[in-house]
Order: structure tokens, then sequence, then C-alpha cells
């Protein structure tokens, strides 16, 4: 069993950034694959990113490339997203979740609460 519990929203310019974390309890986490998804107001949820268990790979879609980071440090327990160049359409509640598959955007079997992220313009 894997809790998770999502920190670091809140309201930010265009152009800023942000750093979400994601602690995770359970003695198991380093070894599930940790994701980050979002949801608008109004749209589906969707995938941001990915991270293996070890760390050494990632996945991310395509609108944030280049902009998003995901990272992990398993000693902590935790899951990072940083969120550099921050757009009006990332606006959206962001979710931690864990998976035992791969990098991609289905299989998760736990998730967080959610955070909220609203960009201005």
């Amino acid at each position: 069993q894997v809790q998770l519990v999502e920190s670091g929203g809140g309201l930010v310019q265009a152009g800023g950034s942000l750093r979400l974390s994601c602690a995770a309890s359970g003695r198991t986490f380093s070894s599930y694959v940790s994701g980050w998804f979002r949801q608008a107001p109004g749209k589906e949820r969707e995938f941001v990113a990915a991270i293996s268990w070890s760390g050494g790979s990632t996945n991310y879609a395509n609108s944030v490339k280049g902009r998003f980071t995901i990272s992990r440090d398993n000693a902590k327990n935790t899951v990072y997203l940083q969120m550099n160049s921050l757009k009006p359409e990332d606006t959206a509640v962001y979710y931690c979740a864990a998976s035992t598959q791969g990098l991609g955007s289905s299989g998760y079997d736990y998730w967080g609460q959610g955070t909220q992220v609203t960009v201005s313009s």
C-alpha cells in the first residue's frame, strides 16, 4: 500500500516557476514508477510526466517537454515536478500517482488528493 500527498501548488504569473512535491508512505515506494497527471476544469485528466523507480528513465507529455522536469529522491520517499516557463494553460489540479507498470499514462494504482496550480496571464 502506498499513500501519496502532494504539496507546492499555488498561484503564479505566466513565465514563472513552481516545484511540486509528492511525499509517499510505504516501504516499497522506491519500487514504483511515479507519475504526475493534471486535470483542468471541464477537461479529462491528462498525463504530464513519469519517472522510473531508479530515476534513470523519464517520460513527458509533449505539452510540457523542455519546461517541466520530474525527479525523485527515494531516500526521502519524495517525487518532484519542477515546472518552469508556466503558461495559463498549465492551470489545473496536479496529481501524483504510483504504478508497478511502465512509464506510460495508464496502470497507476495509487493516487494523491491533488494540489491546485493556477497560472495567471
